[in-house]
């Protein structure tokens, strides 16, 4: 199964806001929009490869983080 890693904004901040923060990086399958912790992410938010989870520094869901490893060998 292909994951990828989407972006969670803080509060009141999209995806289009040339200041927008990345409050958590959430693991998505196949390039969907659900976490997979549940949460909804916007469509416009930024992604990266799944290689960069556990990559120091950034602020990572641990709820999908553990899901992440159940499904990968």
């Amino acid at each position: 199964m292909e994951h990828e890693l989407r972006a969670e904004y803080d509060d009141g901040s999209t995806p289009q806001d040339p200041d927008a923060q990345v409050k958590a990086w959430h693991v998505v399958r196949q390039e969907g929009m659900t976490a997979m912790c549940g949460r909804e992410l916007d469509p416009g938010s930024a992604t990266r490869t799944v290689d960069d989870w556990g990559t120091s520094g950034l602020p990572l869901c641990h709820s999908c983080g553990a899901l992440y490893l159940r499904e990968t060998p």
